[in-house]
């Protein structure tokens, strides 16, 4: 299993509260819901292919 890089993140309240609505809409953690976004957009921008994703799970 892959490791988590834990960071700080400060958001604006409004934002943080249209994150929790969402998440708890798609039934995942504000955590969780943060990361699928991210994710998401590094794919649609091109910089994280799927091999790329399976290569760092395996380390």
């Amino acid at each position: 299993m892959s490791q988590k890089k834990r960071f700080l993140l400060r958001l604006d309240a409004k934002l943080y509260e249209v994150l929790e609505k969402w998440s708890a809409d798609e039934l995942r953690s504000v955590n969780a819901q943060i990361e699928y976004l991210l994710a998401q957009a590094a794919r649609k921008a091109g910089r994280w292919k799927e091999d790329q994703r399976k290569l760092d799970d395996e380390s």
